[in-house]
């Protein structure tokens, strides 16, 4: 048991501050964002959510709320394997749930097509914290008239719930494997969500920090890679581009990344065809604003879908340490810098599936890291990514 002196008190409480979910709020700790958490609700804006169903959805005071209509408010991005936290309020009169790996898509979801985790205290059946059709919460647990804190764990066939720091349900289903996360207003009465962050589970590093086995260098270009003391993948120099063995299709990739200068350019390919120069799709690294306006990119900003879609704010700094994760299934793209998405993108354009710089893409690929000028000094990190399996039943 770690002890608190009364002079180290304060320490102890900033630090138990920092590995803790910051409840209540839409924000995440520093630690969080370096473990891989992601915001799915930013507190201001429904970006990243849609609304599938009759229910109506709005966006106040930190919250996402509906008091009227049938249906649920689904996100764009497909999630495999996560834990996902949220706080929610229901009234007395509401029957709410938690939806996980919900068909995508625009039309209405079908529950069977999914997981719910039920809030609903009067539920004879599946009370507040079942997994409706699968198992029955193991406790009682009131949610009615108050915020109830939810931690989620799917993580292959295993369903975890948690409330209040309580587990509730523990269950084991293999049906659904991937899909959307969805909230639910069903009748009358208010439901109410703040706080809903995501950390993607099963990721593997691609990057050992001691050389660069499982990467291979473009020749004859000018970009200089190497593995730094510290153990970070360095590139000097540009043009150039260093390509991960393992190819990637519907995936979830995660990095760390630091520009040493200012206003330095670089990107993350994907979906890139093995040595191949420059190709796939590219999340673009730049982190540069018009003026004082992060909102205002310059040449797509750090996430930004390079030709595609600008970052709609640009979160990252130069000589910082920074995360980027980036997703992709099918032709749906998104990215987040340091937890916030930034991204939202469904690629329209006839397909090409021999390079995603001509056309839509959903074939596998490697991963590249762009060296793209002379000025170059980037350095990456804690490389890691997962593929999603099937989708389908």
């Amino acid at each position: 048991m770690m002890r608190c002196g009364w002079g180290i008190g304060v320490a102890c409480v900033l630090l138990a501050m920092m590995v803790r979910p910051v409840w209540g709020q839409n924000t995440l700790t520093s630690q969080e964002i370096a473990q891989g958490w992601l915001l799915l609700f930013d507190g201001e804006t429904d970006f990243g959510w849609k609304a599938r169903g009759s229910a109506a959805w709005r966006v106040r005071d930190g919250m996402i709320e509906s008091d009227r209509g049938d249906g649920m408010l689904a996100t764009t991005t497909e999630f495999a394997d996560f834990e996902l936290r949220a706080e929610c309020w229901i009234d007395g009169q509401a029957n709410s749930g938690i939806f996980l790996r919900a068909p995508a898509g625009d039309g209405e979801i079908d529950p069977s097509r999914a997981y719910e985790v039920n809030i609903n205290d009067a539920h004879p059946q599946w009370p507040t914290g079942s997994v409706h059709s699968v198992a029955r919460a193991r406790r009682r647990v009131t949610a009615a008239g108050r915020w109830t804190r939810w931690v989620i764990r799917a993580e292959g066939d295993r369903l975890r719930v948690n409330v209040d720091g309580r587990p509730v349900l523990n269950a084991r289903d293999g049906r659904f494997r991937r899909g959307v996360i969805a909230l639910q207003h069903f009748g009358s009465g208010t439901v109410r969500f703040r706080g809903i962050a995501l950390r993607p589970l099963g990721l593997r590093s691609l990057f050992n920090g001691r050389d660069l086995t499982g990467w291979s260098v473009i020749p004859g270009r000018r970009s200089v890679f190497t593995v730094t003391p510290e153990g970070w993948l360095n590139v000097k120099d540009g043009g150039g581009e260093i390509q991960s063995t393992a190819q990637f299709g519907d995936f979830v990739l995660q990095l760390e990344i630091f520009v040493n200068g200012t206003h330095l350019n670089s990107g993350v390919f994907f979906r890139s065809n093995p040595g191949a120069f420059w190709q796939g799709y590219e999340s673009q690294i730049r982190n540069q604003w018009q003026g004082e306006d992060r909102s205002k990119p310059i040449d797509y900003g750090t996430g930004g879908l390079y030709n595609r879609q600008p970052a709609r704010r640009v979160v990252s700094s130069d000589r910082e340490w920074f995360t980027m994760t980036v997703i992709a299934h099918g032709l749906h793209f998104a990215t987040w810098v340091n937890g916030v998405q930034v991204t939202d993108f469904v690629d329209t354009r006839p397909v090409d599936e021999s390079n995603a710089r001509n056309g839509a893409r959903t074939r596998a690929g490697v991963i590249g890291l762009q060296g793209h000028d002379p000025t170059t000094d980037l350095s990456f990190r804690n490389i890691r990514a997962v593929e999603y399996p099937p989708s389908g039943l």
